[in-house]
């Protein structure tokens, strides 16, 4: 368990402190990313979820989760969830992202209809793959 996942639960975080604690560019870079191509602005929420129980920053458009961002020190990780809306779109593009992202997509169990993919990001490859669920996401066709 992480610092972050320790603190207070009344004492919500602000985006400089999250900032300060992650201490990562590609933390910033996504940050920036999700704000200017889909107009949203972070959500700081604290989660009591068992597996990863603290402060995220969730990200939503139209009421619609895009992603959840996990602090921890001096890295992070993303949540995306793809469900049956996206994942014929998802699956087409799969070959093209990196090998890290493919074996996690083949190996993370379908729950519900969807795959919640805990995505560690590690370098700025693993973060273009997170921009492209993330657009995946946002953009896949509306079930009839």
């Amino acid at each position: 368990m992480t610092d972050w996942q320790k603190t207070d639960k009344t004492r919500e975080p602000t985006a400089d402190s999250l900032h300060t604690y992650v201490s990562n560019p590609l933390w910033d870079g996504l940050c920036a990313s999700i704000e200017a191509d889909y107009g949203v602005k972070p959500l700081i929420e604290f989660s009591n979820c068992s597996m990863l129980r603290g402060w995220n920053v969730k990200y939503k458009k139209s009421g619609r989760s895009l992603c959840t961002l996990y602090p921890e020190k001096g890295t992070f990780s993303v949540l995306v969830v793809i469900g049956e809306r996206e994942r014929p779109e998802m699956e087409l593009l799969l070959p093209t992202f990196s090998e890290y992202l493919q074996e996690l997509y083949r190996k993370t169990q379908v729950s519900m209809g969807q795959r919640w993919l805990m995505i560690d990001v590690t370098d700025e490859e693993i973060l273009e793959d997170v921009k492209r669920c993330i657009f995946v996401r946002r953009n896949s066709k509306k079930k009839v």
